[in-house]
């Protein structure tokens, strides 16, 4: 199962490129419109929109998941089920794939639910409290941007018709319509996870590794920023983008300072996905979407691999996921080191690598854009704090001495995973240019002052730098740094995010929930209903059963009334 899986993604992805090719040297789009049934003049038809988006898109998710799920045949094989596995994943991509493709939102919605309910499936895979808790918060906040999309489902009918790719041109002038991308925009923050609904994604590192690397880093998280590519002409003057644009600098800087006070190796990496994930809603905000996507494709390779890599060391370290008992990797396990480092570096945007050039490219439209100081400086504090936190792992897992136990025996000879680590590794050196040059059919002119051009630069080395010196310090010195315990403790719980979409809502809930029960089901409808009829009938018997048992009585006594009312209307 888990070859013939990763033979034909790895052929389909292969196909989608050649395509691809084809597809930008000819300047084509392929509107397809397959009609499943026609009855009495109603035809339900499946529409398929195949441009060099869709088709780049695909080609990036059928790569990498085919080699998640060559990895996984390794990293999964003590695996009673793992076809059942296997099947959760395919039908994952499957749904993205459905979402990609679709011009339609109903087909959007389908593939949209399908990811949020694999993604279910595959966070409560490890069968205990703490994944079931993450499953729910994970299902639970992925179910309001499903909601949103079902709104503007019902709201697209004013238009007669759900394929939104026709609609988007004189969506702007119609205020009504605007209501649609103001739920597009809140379904694409639950689903990239940005702030106000940022707790689920670390949460979501229940999931077993292949899945983290494949769903919760490249494809699933980026669903959100792809609709929102997808209706960017529609939404690039609406005042609610600017809004997106300071949640999404927020996000991006929280994840940053967070990463650097955490010691789960997979939840650092899912903190800086937030981050590069705040980096692309942003960077659409400002109404660049290639950008957006170019960033996208990058980031999903080489965090993909940082995944599999951090899998892989979670392996040898007897299934420990704490980065203080790790160290010294590098002697031990260097082909992983190799594959851990260049991904790593890549993610901060080292020259050349896969990163730099979105990230790069990104900050220097930044620079050239007429925004306010907070944004320029969330922008380029955030990239410091990447290369911060980045070293420090660094720092933790290669620099510093094992500590885990006195006798122990790393391996690197796990060709099955390395294979597929390679293939990605390859892809994380060579996209970056390989993407810029050919995505872009118009070259950037970026014309800027040395120094800002060369602002980059000097984040990364300020970045390098305080990461050298904090991964020295004692985290009790840290604190003291900052002052106080508290403030170490909001940063370090991202802002308290996790507790407030938790703790902060289910009183609440609960308690409307603790009303409804005491005044409708056990108050109102009782009173209406059962309890009511009951009662009524209840004593409707009593009193037909009194008037039985006094028959006699009563009857005398109801003559003896007639006749006096009779005598009385006699008299008068």
């Amino acid at each position: 199962m888990c070859f013939m899986s990763f033979f034909f993604l790895f052929f389909f992805s292969m196909m989608n490129f050649f395509f691809l090719i084809y597809f930008i040297m000819e300047n084509m789009v392929l509107f397809l419109e397959w009609e499943i049934i026609s009855f009495n003049s109603m035809s339900i038809v499946m529409s398929i929109l195949l441009d060099w988006m869709s088709l780049l898109f695909m080609m990036f998710v059928s790569m990498i998941s085919s080699s998640v799920i060559y990895y996984s045949k390794s990293y999964m094989s003590s695996e009673l089920n793992l076809n059942r596995f296997i099947i959760l994943v395919l039908l994952f991509v499957f749904s993205m794939i459905l979402l990609i493709i679709s011009p339609n939102m109903i087909s959007i919605f389908l593939g949209w639910d399908g990811l949020g309910l694999v993604s279910y499936c595959l966070v409560i895979y490890y069968q205990n409290i703490k994944s079931y808790n993450a499953g729910m918060l994970t299902a639970l906040s992925n179910r309001i941007g499903d909601v949103m999309i079902l709104m503007v489902i019902s709201w697209m009918m004013n238009y007669g018709s759900w394929n939104y790719i026709f609609f988007l041109n004189f969506m702007n002038n119609d205020f009504m319509m605007k209501i649609i991308g103001i739920l597009l925009i809140i379904a694409a923050m639950t689903k990239s996870a940005q702030i106000p609904f940022s707790s689920w994604l670390p949460a979501a590192m229940a999931a077993p590794t292949p899945v983290s690397a494949l769903v919760h880093s490249s494809t699933l998280v980026t669903a959100g920023v792809y609709l929102l590519i997808r209706f960017n002409m529609m939404l690039v003057d609406m005042f609610f983008l600017k809004f997106l644009l300071l949640l999404s600098g927020l996000t991006m800087f929280m994840a940053g300072i967070s990463a650097n006070y955490e010691f789960d190796l997979k939840k650092i990496i899912a903190l800086s996905t937030l981050s590069q994930l705040g980096l692309m809603m942003s960077i659409l905000s400002m109404g660049l979407p290639d950008l957006a996507f170019f960033h996208l494709l990058t980031h999903a390779m080489f965090k993909a691999l940082l995944f599999m890599c951090a899998g892989v060391i979670i392996h040898m370290m007897n299934d420990i996921q704490d980065i203080r008992y790790m160290g010294g990797m590098s002697f031990y396990i260097p082909l992983t080191s190799l594959c851990l480092n260049i991904s790593n570096l890549a993610l901060c945007g080292i020259p050349f690598l896969a990163g730099f050039y979105s990230k790069d490219l990104i900050l220097e439209m930044v620079s050239m854009s007429n925004l306010n100081l907070l944004i320029f400086f969330f922008y380029y504090f955030s990239t410091g704090l990447t290369m911060f936190y980045t070293i420090r792992l660094l720092f933790y897992l290669m620099i510093n001495d094992f500590n885990l136990l006195v006798i122990y025996n790393l391996y690197d000879e796990d060709y099955v995973m390395l294979k597929s680590m390679f293939m990605l590794l390859f892809m994380s050196l060579i996209v970056g240019s390989f993407l810029s040059w050919m995505i872009f059919n118009y070259p950037y002119m970026i014309y800027l002052p040395f120094n800002l051009k060369m602002m980059v630069i000097y984040v990364m080395m300020m970045g390098l730098l305080m990461g050298y010196l904090i991964s020295n310090m004692k985290i009790y010195s840290i604190n003291k740094f900052l002052m106080t315990y508290s403030l170490s403790n909001f940063l370090c719980l991202m802002w308290f995010m996790p507790n407030l979409s938790t703790y902060g809502i289910n009183p609440y809930i609960l308690k409307i929930g603790q009303n409804l029960l005491k005044n409708v089901d056990m108050g109102w409808s009782e009173l209406y209903s059962g309890q009511g009829m009951y009662n009524i009938v209840k004593n409707y018997s009593i009193f037909y059963n009194f008037y039985q048992m006094n028959n006699f009585k009563i009857y005398l006594f109801s003559f003896f009334f007639w006749m006096l009312i009779f005598y009385l209307l006699l008299l008068f």
